[in-house]
């Protein structure tokens, strides 16, 4: 670049001029350092390159720069895609119990750890832990920040436990010892969201898999055979985020149990999604096991999540032997991966829901229950108020599944409002409705735009009409 171009590329204050006090104050929402930051590193880019732009040119460049980290802030969102759980809107809505507990809790001090009773410091969590229990029909429970989080603090001490009590001392110069095993089938070896593989969840603790059976089948004898010396624990995952049919077999979890205690090592199960109400209660026909039946079945340990179908925040939940729990919260490693008081408290919200049976209040719950003639009314009720627009729309019928890794072969039947906008494309009406103020997120289906009324709460209809009438309106 000569000296002379470089002499034209404008100044910081100028562009942050030229963008507009009130703009930056109402369009972009942003702090003033972070445009600031932005503006630099624009400018940045443009001495490393060998054409300017004129000065028109970078302040568009730049409003476009604003809008999209704007849009990147965490925000409300409303889902027309019709998947309850959806993994990237951050999974199962809270009850407004929960919400008015985060508000409660976060907004003043609380009792996260001092008991009021004696004056002293108190125990984290006591009273969620045993109402947990209470629910999930265990000896104790308690709660880590994910349900990942969960299998590596068990995994991490139980083969570290075990791997004490059955030393392998090495000779000098024979190296470490052997790496303790966790024994799964090759058939549970599931990928969750985000590209993270149960197997490398685990040998991330420092533990090796010792893999039995083949993909499709499973026998305890397989079980039997692998167990070892080395055998920390036996592990079964639930797979909740897919089925195999056909020539398919596993031995059923009470024999698992009875061959763990028989060999004396823990039988643990990761049930993953989180039903710990019976899931027919959802006009839904697959049953999802719940934590109560994989404990009465002779798990040790079973561990889940609290924001799919348990419908609460994001949470690892362990219940099983009091023995087990209380050892796993003596780990170094449970401080690390333990939850703050805001959890805590949605948490705490959720589980008094499930226990005093008004689960019909958890979003989650009573999105799946709502009936195809509810949804309907809603949909014929905003078709009306869009009746004079210029474009074609219509009320459908979809089907679509619970989301979050749950119920795999379960179909939810639902009714859509479907755009079939004029003068531009349904791709192209799809980023207006995420432009909108809340974002609405839909689907492209059979040269449609489709909203899933499922996942739309009641109180958004009103929101999505008028952000279909401005985006009806921008096309002309």
């Amino acid at each position: 670049m000569k000296s002379r171009s470089r002499r034209e590329i404008p100044a910081v204050n100028k562009l942050v001029d030229a963008l507009g006090e009130h703009e930056l104050a109402t369009a972009s929402k942003l702090p003033r350092p972070l445009v600031v930051d932005l503006v630099r590193r624009e400018l940045s880019k443009a001495r490393s390159s060998r054409q300017i732009q004129e000065f028109g040119s970078t302040v568009e460049d730049l409003r476009r720069s604003l809008e999209l980290s704007r849009a990147s802030r965490l925000q409300q969102v409303i889902n027309g895609t019709g998947i309850v759980i959806h993994t990237n809107f951050g999974r199962a809505p809270i009850a407004s119990e929960a919400i008015h507990a985060l508000a409660e809790i976060g907004s003043g001090y609380s009792n996260l750890e001092y008991d009021v009773a004696t004056g002293e410091r108190g125990h984290r969590g006591a009273y969620i832990e045993n109402a947990l229990a209470l629910l999930c029909g265990a000896e104790a429970a308690t709660v880590v920040n994910n349900c990942a989080a969960a299998l590596v603090l068990i995994v991490h001490h139980l083969a570290a436990k075990n791997g004490m009590a059955r030393p392998h001392p090495a000779r000098r110069g024979q190296g470490a010892p052997p790496k303790h095993e966790i024994i799964i089938s090759r058939g549970e070896i599931v990928q969750i969201g985000g590209g993270f593989r149960i197997g490398e969840i685990i040998e991330a603790t420092g533990a090796v898999l010792r893999e039995v059976g083949a993909t499709n089948k499973t026998t305890l004898d397989d079980y039997r055979r692998a167990i070892g010396p080395r055998s920390a624990l036996i592990l079964k995952v639930h797979r909740s985020n897919f089925f195999m049919s056909g020539f398919v077999e596993s031995p059923r979890a009470e024999s698992i149990a009875a061959l763990a205690r028989k060999k004396r090592i823990p039988f643990v199960e990761d049930l993953g999604s989180g039903a710990v109400v019976p899931t027919e209660q959802f006009g839904i026909a697959e049953h999802e096991p719940t934590p109560s039946e994989a404990l009465k079945a002779g798990s040790d340990l079973v561990c889940f999540s609290g924001d799919k179908l348990f419908g609460g925040p994001q949470a690892g939940i362990i219940a099983g032997k009091k023995r087990l729990v209380a050892a796993l919260k003596r780990d170094p490693l449970f401080r690390a991966l333990r939850c703050d008081k805001l959890c805590f408290a949605a948490l705490h919200a959720t589980i008094d829901l499930h226990l005093n049976q008004r689960t019909a209040e958890i979003p989650a719950i009573k999105m799946l229950q709502a009936t195809e003639d509810e949804l309907r009314n809603r949909a014929v009720a905003m078709k009306d108020r869009l009746s004079d627009l210029s474009f074609q729309i219509a009320i459908g019928r979809s089907t679509g599944r619970v989301g979050g890794g749950t119920l795999p072969k379960s179909m939810t039947s639902s009714v859509t409002i479907e755009i079939l906008p004029k003068n531009c494309s349904p791709a192209e009406f799809a980023v207006r409705l995420r432009s909108a103020t809340p974002p609405i997120v839909g689907y492209i289906s059979n040269d449609r735009l489709k909203l899933d009324m499922r996942t739309i709460f009641p109180h958004q209809d009103s929101l999505v009409v008028s952000a279909i009438r401005s985006a009806c309106a921008e096309t002309g």
